[in-house]
């Protein structure tokens, strides 16, 4: 599993859209979301880059964490 930290993620849309997000790439992918320490952990084929890529297209500010 990949860690991302990623700021902005204040509630559960924040979730929604973050995982939505890398699914729509990788529909078997698999997204925990830790809004307290506002990390995304990612299961998927997605290379680290695409995942940031993805993320930040949501407009939150992403790098490995």
């Amino acid at each position: 599993m990949q860690i991302f930290s990623v700021e902005g993620m204040t509630c559960g849309h924040c979730v929604k859209a973050v995982t939505q997000a890398v699914q729509s790439k990788d529909s078997a992918a698999s997204v925990k979301v830790d809004l307290a320490a506002k990390e995304v952990g990612v299961e998927s084929r997605l290379s680290p880059q695409e995942v940031i890529d993805l993320i930040a297209e949501e407009g939150y500010s992403v790098k490995l964490a």
